[in-house]
């Protein structure tokens, strides 16, 4: 069993947000970060088997963000 699972979590471009988990073929979205915690959750939980499921699942927000280099 593995401790911990971590989910790459980024704004979707159609509004709201999307997860990945890092090492495994799970994906989820949701309108926003609530929502996506509870989606997240679930889709951990029908990935993994009862005794496999990891204890913590750790969610990594990026944010993209452009800057403009006034000249």
């Amino acid at each position: 069993m593995s401790k911990e699972i971590i989910f790459l979590v980024e704004e979707s471009p159609e509004g709201g947000y999307e997860a990945q988990a890092l090492g495994h073929a799970i994906f989820t979205e949701a309108d926003d970060l609530e929502a996506l915690k509870g989606c997240v959750r679930d889709a951990v939980r029908c990935h993994f088997d009862e005794g496999e499921r990891p204890a913590i699942i750790r969610l990594h927000l990026v944010r993209e963000e452009v800057l403009a280099l006034g000249g």
